[in-house]
């Protein structure tokens, strides 16, 4: 006769896993979101979250503005403190909640937009050229447009 404990703990570490990767494909990969009437997908957030993320999209938008003066007027010290302002030290603001409702292909969207706003801030401030400011600003903006085609929030 075969013991039941042994077969009890692997069909509770089944179980165990089939949740750990369900909850994993829902915060991880996949997130909040419902598909949209225009065919993107919508992020589900709660008006505060809502809010937060509106805001930072606004933040980018800001900052790629000052950027473009900057490059215009050769003014390093603008570049880099617009970079500076949605670099990666921005994300220590992020609510918890908003991360796990993004799937994983926004987040990586975002964490590489501003992780190049933190090599434009550098690169402001050591190479002083604005040609290369110029180039780094429209690898960033691609990711921008691919970001605001495939998502939306709601």
């Amino acid at each position: 006769m075969t013991p039941i404990l042994p077969k009890l703990g692997w069909i509770l570490f089944f179980i165990m896993t089939v949740i750990a990767s369900a909850l994993a494909y829902k915060f991880i990969l996949k997130g909040d979101v419902e598909i949209a009437p225009d065919g993107r997908s919508s992020i589900l957030l709660d008006e505060p979250e809502r809010a937060f993320f509106l805001n930072e999209m606004r933040n980018f938008l800001i900052a790629v503005q000052k950027i473009s003066e900057g490059i215009e007027k050769d003014d390093m010290v603008q570049i880099a403190a617009a970079a500076k302002t949605v670099g990666s030290g921005d994300l220590a603001h992020v609510p918890p909640g908003i991360m796990g409702k993004l799937p994983l292909v926004a987040k990586k969207m975002g964490l590489s937009t501003h992780k190049a706003f933190d090599q434009m801030a550098m690169d402001a401030e050591s190479l002083g050229d604005k040609d290369h400011i110029l180039s780094q600003l429209n690898q960033i903006l691609p990711t921008c447009t691919a970001c605001h085609s495939l998502y939306k929030v709601k």
